[in-house]
């Protein structure tokens, strides 16, 4: 039997990155679908692509990543919607910090984002639906 970090809660992080992945692949690409061909505004197309990054995350968290956990209660919720926008404020302080101080180019800007937001995102998520 494997113990649970080395066993269950590393399944877990496997599943959690592998939903990120998806979850970065769609917000990434909206990012800059959103920006070069729609014309949005960086910041904008930004917090457009992390709400719908959001929406996805959540529904692959409930069924696979988190399984069991569908009726955790409106705690829960709060806690998932409420990290989630604390999320989206960190993202976009990052997005707005390195590109308008630094100059960074905004899609390089966004991996940066994307590694902070997604610490972030494990620790609440988790304790939003696990615990």
């Amino acid at each position: 039997m494997r113990k649970r970090i080395g066993g269950e809660r590393l399944d877990e992080l496997i599943r959690f990155a592998v939903n990120g992945g998806l979850c970065f692949l769609l917000e990434y690409g909206l990012l800059y679908g959103l920006t070069e061909y729609a014309g949005l505004y960086y910041l904008s197309s930004s917090a457009v692509s992390f709400a719908a990054s959001v929406v996805l995350n959540y529904v692959i968290c409930m069924v696979w990543v988190f399984p069991g956990t569908k009726n955790r209660g409106i705690r829960s919720k709060l806690i998932f919607v409420g990290s989630s926008l604390a999320g989206l404020l960190l993202n976009q302080l990052i997005m707005w910090f390195f590109v308008e101080v630094f100059g960074v180019y905004y899609m390089l800007t966004k991996i940066i984002a994307t590694g902070v937001v997604m610490v972030w995102n494990y620790v609440m998520k988790r304790k939003a639906l696990v615990v």
